[in-house]
């Protein structure tokens, strides 16, 4: 093995953080080097620690050990860069309670701005406490495993770069998944004045939520790129630099003032057929409002080798988060274009571990 096992991890890390997509250069050991390179020379170094049988037999030990800090440095961070605009994210030590403190809501904040008065001679304030709380999300154990077979070993067709990252996007996945049913569960929620829908994008409903929003502070539209798509101006008001910007990247990345953030989105199936995340549903979230989605990560991921009788084997792996949502901030809104709705469950409904008030388990 040319490098040694902690840059070897390292080097794990680097190429799961790093974008294939972009045109940047990574640093690693202090030299500068393309996605490309990295990744070539990750695919080489676990070719000579278990590219064979008997290689991996001798060093499974250390391909296990940098899977798991994989999981546990990239899974939080992938995470936190898709959604930490409005989930809260936090890793938490093993047997330590998840345990979020819940701003005061805002019409919390309003009552108590009523008892900002002069103060009596005697020097008596009136006093109003907040209802901020705190809020647990339990975790649960999530796992996957990826199988070899013996045969594929034999014959040298195994490539165990692609083993990590296949454990690793699908944890990924799972959490993912489990936002987006988080985020579909608020909807209930949410004040009917803060909600609109439509078989159809309409600026006129989407303003009257924007002004809702922006009374709570600037707000930012979160929404997929399908949705995103049908947020077109009105054909008289179109400039040639929208046009522009539609033809390169398919969507308007600035509405009215407002930035438009894509979520991003994948299926269910191998048949592409159910999405994960809703296209029909954009959030309109204001600046400062308290996040509504918790995601807890608890203790670190472990892998372990399953035999199977054929000589096979599964990579196993486990780690565990929770998912929780809490009270909504009253300058949410939400507006569906019900043409959008297509490839959807509507029977995919566990979401967990409600806030005070809320049901623990929505549809």
């Amino acid at each position: 093995m040319a490098l040694q096992k902690q840059d070897l991890i390292t080097l794990a890390k680097t190429v799961a953080k790093a974008d294939p997509h972009a045109a940047v250069a990574y640093s690693f050991n202090d030299k500068k080097f393309s996605y490309s390179e990295l990744d070539d020379t990750l695919r080489a170094e676990l070719k000579e620690i278990a590219g064979t049988y008997a290689l991996y037999r001798e060093n499974k030990n250390i391909l296990f050990e940098l899977i798991e800090q994989v999981i546990d440095e990239v899974l939080p961070q992938r995470v936190l860069e898709q959604y930490g605009s409005f989930a809260d994210i936090r890793t938490f030590a093993q047997g330590d309670k998840p345990i979020f403190s819940v701003k005061a809501s805002q019409a919390s904040k309003a009552r108590a701005k009523k008892f900002v008065t002069k103060v009596g001679l005697a020097g008596v304030y009136e006093v109003f406490k907040l209802d901020g709380y705190t809020l647990e999300v339990p975790t649960e154990a999530w796992g996957g495993a990826a199988q070899i077979g013996f045969e594929e070993y034999l014959d040298g067709r195994i490539d165990m770069a692609d083993v990590v990252e296949i454990i690793n996007d699908g944890l990924n996945d799972c959490v993912y998944r489990e936002i987006a049913k988080a985020l579909k569960s608020c909807v209930a929620q949410i004040a009917k004045t803060n909600k609109a829908s439509d078989n159809q994008f309409v600026q006129s409903k989407m303003d009257n939520l924007l002004q809702i929003a922006d009374a709570y502070g600037k707000a930012t539209i979160y929404c997929t790129f399908e949705f995103a798509a049908t947020m077109v101006p009105d054909n008289n008001w179109i400039s040639n630099e929208q046009k522009n910007a539609m033809w390169n990247t398919g969507y308007l990345a600035n509405y009215k003032g407002h930035n438009v953030i894509i979520l991003p989105n994948s299926f269910e199936d191998t048949n592409n057929t159910i999405k994960v995340m809703d296209p029909s549903y954009a959030y309109i979230i204001p600046t400062g409002a308290d996040k509504p989605i918790k995601v807890a990560f608890e203790g670190d991921a472990a892998v372990r080798e399953w035999e199977n009788k054929d000589w096979s084997r599964e990579i196993q792996t486990y780690k565990k988060f929770g998912i929780g949502i809490v009270g909504l901030n009253a300058g949410i809104c939400v507006y569906q274009n019900t043409a959008l709705t297509n490839g959807i469950d509507p029977n995919k409904t566990l979401v967990k571990n409600a806030a005070p008030g809320l049901d623990p388990v929505f549809n």
